[in-house]
């Protein structure tokens, strides 16, 4: 495939995933974005609002206002996040709820880590775009609460959550499928991304350094020095809890860990990191890649069993893993390798309705049993990953 008809293709599948969310997800009734439309595009009236939800969305149209230059995409993410700092603000501890009810009520109040990131990554994005010290002021202020409280001083990384007054809670998971340990790979991951963002707008001694703790974290402490791959849970003292090997994390780690230090303008670090982050892009492609298409990738394998199910954000990170990896060693074979990946997208992940589907089975039939849009489900993973291949070729 060209590079201008790949292009034309992503920049057109990148504005059909953010009208599906203008057109099909505003809340016109209760304010914000609604929690969830299901498999058969239904809305689900009593659905939470959750805060990863928001801060991805709020990310998503901040980002792709700035990228397309769209002022309805930016009106959108105004939106965002004046209802998350509405509803999802905890006023008097600081920091921001893990839910809401549909009316905008808290439901769940704890301070997920995980969460508190992805709101800091679209409050930073907000700022770049429209330069306004309040949203930045709120994402620095936000930054400083997870150092604060959840930052682990003695062991270095970060703890998963805490109460909503930031004292001790008894169960840390981030989700139902998650592990109940203190410290996990995701979390870690998705504060270097929003700390790198933040960067961009507030560049300072005090976030560059922890920045570069978060490199170390990775470099010494998650990516096993055997594998090359992610391990996934930690006890507070960083023993390994976990036999989970996830192919859509170590290809998105690769190239988030690596723009992180790209970011700080390190190219001492940048060339320390090459090599890793270009180990893990590998073994994603040795072990991840279905050997029947070599187009995909499965989602993740415990023990002995392969998850074999094609999900839609792993595919999306493989798109810039592979083209942030041709993109350092120039090598073509990343770039076909791409294309590829986004031909088996567009034939198989991509919907109609111009969202993408939550996922596939190894043949390539569409499994209608997951939400359209949702807790977990949104704009992010797929529109960014378009985006970030986009600018990857265009400025090679």
């Amino acid at each position: 495939m060209e590079l201008t008809t790949l292009k034309q293709e992503m920049r057109t599948a990148c504005a059909d995933i953010m009208r599906y969310w203008l057109d099909q997800m505003q809340d016109e009734q209760n304010g914000g974005f609604c929690g969830e439309r299901d498999a058969k595009g239904n809305l689900v009236a009593d659905a939470p609002k959750g805060a990863i939800l928001n801060g991805r969305i709020l990310w998503s149209f901040a980002a792709t206002a700035r990228f397309f230059g769209n002022d309805e995409y930016r009106d959108a993410a105004l939106r965002a996040a004046h209802y998350i700092e509405q509803h999802f603000l905890d006023t008097k501890n600081g920091g921001f709820f893990w839910s809401l009810n549909p009316d905008g009520s808290p439901l769940d109040t704890k301070k997920q880590g995980y969460a508190q990131g992805f709101i800091i990554y679209g409050l930073a994005e907000l700022a770049r775009l429209t330069a306004d010290q309040h949203w930045l002021d709120m994402a620095i202020d936000t930054f400083r609460l997870v150092e604060q409280h959840l930052r682990d001083r003695r062991d270095g990384g970060y703890i998963e959550a805490l109460a909503a007054d930031w004292t001790p809670l008894a169960d840390v998971r981030l989700s139902d499928k998650d592990q109940n340990t203190p410290k996990s790979m995701n979390t870690h991951l998705h504060l270097l991304e929003p700390y790198t963002n933040l960067y961009r707008v507030w560049p300072t001694a005090e976030l560059e350094e922890a920045i570069r703790h978060l490199i170390d974290i990775f470099r010494f402490r998650i990516i096993d020095p055997e594998t090359g791959r992610f391990n996934l849970f930690f006890d507070m003292d960083w023993t390994v809890q976990s036999r989970i090997d996830s192919y859509g994390h170590d290809i998105e780690g690769a190239w988030l860990i690596y723009e992180a230090a790209e970011v700080l303008g390190d190219e001492k670090l940048m060339k320390e990191l090459e090599p890793v982050c270009r180990r893990l892009v590998d073994i994603t492609i040795a072990e991840g890649f279905d050997p029947n298409d070599n187009a995909s990738i499965f989602y993740e394998k415990l023990g002995d069993h392969l998850d074999t199910d094609k999900h839609w954000w792993p595919q999306a990170e493989t798109l810039v893993g592979l083209t942030d990896t041709w993109r350092l060693t120039a090598d073509e074979n990343y770039l076909g390798r791409m294309a590829n990946v986004w031909q088996y997208i567009k034939n198989h992940i991509v919907m109609p309705n111009g969202e993408w589907i939550w996922r596939v089975d190894r043949n390539g039939q569409k499994v209608y049993d997951d939400m359209i849009a949702g807790f977990w489900k949104c704009p992010y993973h797929n529109s960014r990953a378009l985006m970030e291949v986009l600018h990857r070729i265009e400025n090679f």
